[in-house]
């Protein structure tokens, strides 16, 4: 247990109960009377002796979340991310793709089934980046093209958005799929080979 205070800090390292021992050690060597008159050097030298011997400190590893803690928190992230598209006003075309979307990520996140620390990158910068700062930006950008004559709809280019996020979660999907269809075969191969 870590403490601020430098003087209980030193009191619990190594180094101060190495040398410690040794001191006792040191203090049985006077009982015996083998250190004689000079038996508060004796204790202090084996005290010094063993503090420097003692192996040094070593900070605490700092604790990452694991792949579940990620997990969880992506999911809770999600279920924000999908209180907040249902507010927004979308037209037909990219609403449906965004469904479609959604629902492919949904799958994704459900437990067991990502595991990889890319796919989990990939999913989580889709649903706290690339998916709200698309929905974000044709919001903005909708509002802004009443006064422009003539400009690219900006629901095209929400559309294009949302279809390059779909293709990357179904490139996930399809890895997932590849690598159950693989486990399948060698289990297979397995079960089949155990009768010979």
């Amino acid at each position: 247990m870590a403490t601020s205070n430098p003087l209980l800090r030193y009191a619990e390292s190594r180094k101060n109960l190495v040398g410690s021992a040794c001191g006792l050690a040191g203090v049985g060597i006077t009982l015996t009377g083998a250190a004689g008159a000079l038996w508060p050097l004796v204790v202090a030298g084996l005290y010094g002796a063993g503090a420097l011997l003692a192996p040094p400190e070593r900070p605490d590893t700092p604790h990452f979340p694991s792949a579940d803690e990620q997990l969880d928190a992506l999911r809770a992230d999600f279920t924000k991310l999908r209180a907040y598209l249902a507010e927004v006003e979308l037209p037909p075309a990219p609403r449906e793709r965004l469904t479609a979307l959604g629902t492919l990520v949904e799958a994704l996140l459900e437990p067991g089934w990502v595991s990889d620390p890319e796919h989990l990158h990939v999913l989580a910068r889709a649903v706290r980046l690339d998916i709200p700062e698309a929905v974000d930006t044709f919001v903005r950008t909708r509002w802004w093209s009443r006064f422009t004559a003539g400009a690219e709809a900006p629901e095209s280019h929400l559309e294009r958005q949302l279809a390059a996020l779909h293709e990357e979660a179904t490139s996930i999907a399809a890895a997932l799929r590849e690598a159950e269809a693989i486990r399948q075969h060698i289990h297979t191969e397995y079960v089949e080979g155990r009768g010979d």
